[in-house]
Parts: structure tokens; C-alpha cells; sequence
């Protein structure tokens, strides 16, 4: 596995280091993980009346100060990562980056706070969303999770989306600890039913809830179902009826969820088209890890 941790020194890019550094791989599943600093350039006029070496030189000494501790913290967990630096606008030069060294996975701390579409990623993330693929987990609090095993869990719609959520997570099982424990989440919505079943009663969508026909949801969570017997590893099914993107931030928080999984089918520029209507209003109403898939298996 290729990990990318882009990291600025700030609390939000220690968050990133610090979930990587605790997750705990088999010596031959230890994953590449390459550390990059990406500096500003300096404004025009500076640059102009600046020495180029010793622009680089300066650039080069700032991203050691941040690049140093942030390899030691990987050290410690007995990784050896590979640093690096460049000078560009960050979510840019990240997103290039993660593309051309065919990175597995983007782990990045990320300053959005509020619901407002500019501000639920922050604008390095948002970015990053904008200008590539790679699936990104992004964490939305300096606090991470510190169970060596994690509760993930993984949205599911029935989609190619969704599906490749699925396989992500299978693929790269030991990123989420040995005795893992993961949950295919399915969120009927108002209008889904069974072609031989009268349709939830509004009431019940409106408010949610874990007591949804589990019937209405199988044909969305069949295929990751059959996914996860084949790999071997145990999975728990989960349906709830109500709008999507509550329902899903409202299972991620009262059942403690360490990690949330999601395809997303984002095309767009702004923030809730490159990542998804329904993921963007799980990540403007609670702070769990979010994991998103960006493209279909």
C-alpha cells in the first residue's frame, strides 16, 4: 500500500500522522508511506529581488523543520517513510503528486469546520478533491481514534460508487487492524421499496431509525455482501430509513464509528459537487474520519 501524508506542521497535519503511525501492519504489509511539504511560492516582487539559491535554500530549510519530526513519528511506529518537498500551492502540487506516484491512499488533517460549502473540508482539502481521484481520508479533528482494531463504516447505495468503497476496504484490510470490525450500511430513503412491498411510512423516514425492513435494503448491500464472504472477512448489515446524509452522520456518531466509508460520485468544482451531495452533509454534521472513494470499481 502507498500511503501520501501531506503535512504543514499545523495540529490538523499531526492528526494524519498520528493515524497512520498507530495502525499496526504485519512486517510484510507495512505500507510505503512518503511524507510531502509543500511550500508557497514567494509573492512576485520578493522572488524577483530574491536570489534564487537562497530562495531554494530557504524553502528547503522550512520544509526540514516540518518534514523531521513529522519521519520521526513514523519511525517510531517502525516505518520508514520517504520525505519530500516542493513550492506551489498545496492542494495543487498534492493532488499532482498523488496522481503521478500512483499513491493508494491520501491521509490529510483538514481545517473546515463549519457546514458552509467553502469551509467543511478546508481549501487545501477542498483542492485536493478538485484536481484528482485518489481515495482521501480526511480528519476533521486532531483527535483520532486509538484502538488498534477499528469499527468502520462503509455507505453503500448499490452503486459502482459504492462498490469500490467496498473493494478498497477489502483490498487494504489491514489498514483497519487485525480483528476489524466492519459494517455495510444502507439508508432507505422516502420513496424506496420493494417492488412487492407498500413503501416505509413517511413518519417513520422523517425521524429514521434502526428499525427499517432489512428487506428493502438487500438489494443495495448484496453486492458488498458477496464481497466480503469471498475475502473471508465478517460483515455486519445495517438499514435505516430517512435522508441519507443525516442517517448516515446520525449510525457514524451513536455507534461510535471509528472510520465512515464512502463512494462518492462528485464531479464538480464546488464542494458539494467533488464530493457528493450526500457526503458532503454527512462531513458538515459530524467529525467521524472520512474515508471517500472517488472513483468506481
Amino acid at each position: 500500500m502507498k500511503i501520501l501524508i501531506p503535512v504543514d506542521g499545523s495540529a490538523h497535519g499531526e492528526a494524519a500522522l498520528a493515524f497512520v503511525a498507530q495502525r499496526r501492519w504485519p512486517p510484510s504489509e507495512r505500507p510505503q508511506v512518503d511524507l510531502l511539504n509543500v511550500q508557497l511560492p514567494l509573492p512576485p516582487r520578493a522572488g524577483r529581488a530574491v536570489d534564487p539559491d537562497l530562495a531554494r535554500s530557504w524553502h528547503e530549510a522550512e520544509a526540514r523543520r516540518v518534514l523531521k519530526p513529522a519521519a520521526a513519528v513514523l519511525l517510531a511506529a517502525h516505518l520508514e517513510p520517504a520525505w519530500f518537498h516542493r513550492v506551489g500551492m498545496p492542494g495543487v502540487v498534492i493532488g499532482q503528486w498523488a496522481d503521478e506516484h500512483e499513491a493508494d491512499l491520501i491521509v490529510m488533517g483538514s481545517h473546515g469546520r463549519t457546514a458552509l460549502s467553502n469551509l467543511v473540508f478546508g481549501s487545501v482539502t477542498q483542492t485536493v478533491l478538485a484536481t484528482c481521484r485518489r481515495p482521501l481520508l480526511v480528519l476533521r479533528s486532531p483527535r483520532v481514534p486509538t484502538r488498534r482494531s477499528l469499527r468502520v463504516g462503509i455507505a453503500v447505495d448499490g452503486s459502482a460508487y459504492s462498490t469500490a468503497a467496498v473493494c478498497f476496504v477489502i483490498e487494504h484490510a489491514a489498514f483497519f487492524g487485525p480483528r476489524a470490525r466492519f459494517t455495510l450500511l444502507h439508508v432507505i430513503e422516502p420513496g424506496e421499496h420493494a417492488p412487492d412491498a407498500p413503501p416505509p411510512g413517511l413518519d417513520d423516514d422523517a425521524e429514521g431509525g434502526l428499525g427499517a425492513p432489512a428487506a428493502l435494503g438487500e438489494p443495495a448491500v448484496t453486492t458488498g455482501r458477496r464481497l466480503f464472504a469471498a475475502a473471508g472477512l465478517p460483515v455486519e448489515i445495517e438499514c435505516v430509513s430517512g435522508r441519507a446524509g443525516v442517517e448516515i452522520a446520525r449510525f457514524a456518531a451513536s455507534t461510535g464509528l471509528d472510520l465512515l466509508v464512502m463512494g462518492s460520485h462528485g464531479h464538480g468544482a464546488l464542494t458539494s459537487a467533488v464530493v457528493g451531495s450526500v457526503a458532503w452533509r454527512v462531513a458538515a454534521s459530524c467529525a467521524t474520519p472520512l474515508l471517500l472513494v472517488r472513483a468506481p470499481a
